[in-house]
């Protein structure tokens, strides 16, 4: 495989192609390498952006969800994954994106069907209706704070996967990145939230801390597969790839989790949980409604900067956006703010720009190769021209 079909998976900025052809010496300005930088940022705030905003009301709902009477972890389940048909007017994006030439009518040869592509489809659907329960399960029986310090872990976990799976390198601005995003979150469990250290027993604890575990552990895992998918087996980088994978992943979730919905008989007792949702019937509905459009916000963000940036990347922008739940539960679930949210929130933010940074020296590195580039191209051109004359 050429190294033009590797997506940009180490902290190398975007991709920058060259818009000249051997029959055609113009290039587009559309094309040129300062609009393909601008626009890259752009899509790389917006992704970041879904996911900070889908994965903080994503938590908070499926906070109020048990704290006003939900119990179904079937149900807390099934609506992280369950509202992707939200996207699919989106895949009608560049249907017909493609170009024909002359007046030619020989239709393109067929495709083989993707095998490989539907399997990881189905694999990585499993695998994340699997995730998304030990999630629920982690929520319901853990204290917030608990949970968000052990959500933290992935960063650890995907820092694993990735040097294997994705070969990500490394830099001195990107491990204090992760430091100070890593303790950001660990600083939330000296925050204790009244009421919610004795919810569970020491059993539903116990049980509670080994599946966020295993579910941050899988989660990591999750982002370097999708990664590398897009590296060998969907081999596209553009909007309507990361939007057929969030749909059908979450298809395929979907299925999985209806399965285990009726099997487990928790579907008859969900008329009745409607009816003693303390705050009624249409905020029950309500919730469940916001959160699965949340989560598919989140998940859309998520696989975006996975094939913007990098898994790592995607994990980074998550986990900055932990503390920020806290901080909205001051606004919309009268909770506390103290000193400990506020020092956690700062050096989220500290982190962040740490990583941003060195982005922008890899930019500039960029920058530099396409101006050195240009130049050569100049000098050769003036060359020919004095042969030639």
């Amino acid at each position: 495989m050429g190294e033009a079909q590797h997506l940009p998976s180490e902290i190398n900025g975007p991709k920058t192609e060259a818009a000249i052809s051997p029959n055609n010496n113009t290039t587009s300005s559309s094309s040129s390498p300062s609009f393909i930088q601008y626009k890259w940022w752009i899509q790389m705030l917006i992704y970041a952006f879904f996911v900070i905003a889908g994965q903080s009301a994503g938590t908070l709902l499926g906070r109020l969800y048990f704290d006003k009477g939900g119990s179904s972890k079937w149900l807390a389940t099934l609506v992280q994954v369950v509202g992707f048909p939200v996207l699919l007017p989106f895949q009608l994006l560049n249907k017909n994106n493609h170009i024909t030439t002359g007046t030619s009518t020989t239709p393109p040869p067929k495709k083989p069907f993707p095998y490989a592509l539907v399997g990881f489809y189905i694999t990585i659907g499993v695998f994340l209706a699997a995730d998304c329960m030990l999630y629920s399960i982690g929520l319901q029986y853990l204290p917030v704070t608990t949970y968000t310090l052990i959500c933290a872990t992935q960063l650890g976990f995907n820092a694993v996967f990735s040097f294997f799976l994705n070969k990500q390198k490394f830099t001195p601005y990107i491990f204090n990145s992760l430091v100070l995003l890593t303790i950001s979150s660990v600083l939330l469990v000296f925050q204790t939230d009244t009421g919610d250290s004795n919810k569970a027993s020491k059993s539903k604890f116990t049980i509670g801390f080994l599946c966020t575990l295993a579910a941050s552990a899988g989660y990591a895992l999750m982002l370097s597969l999708t990664q590398l998918a897009f590296q060998r087996i969907i081999k596209k980088e553009t909007l309507r790839a990361v939007v057929d994978l969030t749909v059908y992943q979450s298809l395929v979730a979907t299925c999985a989790i209806l399965i285990g919905l009726f099997a487990s008989g928790d579907w008859g007792k969900l008329s009745a949980e409607m009816e003693g949702y303390k705050s009624g019937r249409v905020s029950y509905v309500m919730n469940l409604f916001w959160t699965a459009v949340s989560w598919q916000v989140f998940s859309v963000g998520c696989t975006g900067l996975i094939f913007q940036v990098s898994s790592l990347f995607s994990n980074v922008i998550s986990i900055l956006g932990l503390p920020v739940a806290p901080v909205l539960a001051v606004i919309f679930l009268r909770d506390k703010l103290t000193g400990v949210k506020a020092v956690a929130m700062l050096l989220a933010i500290w982190g962040f720009v740490s990583y941003m940074y060195q982005h922008y020296i890899d930019d500039l590195k960029i920058k530099e190769e396409n101006k050195r580039f240009c130049d050569d191209d100049d000098d050769e051109h003036v060359s020919e021209v004095g042969l030639v004359n």
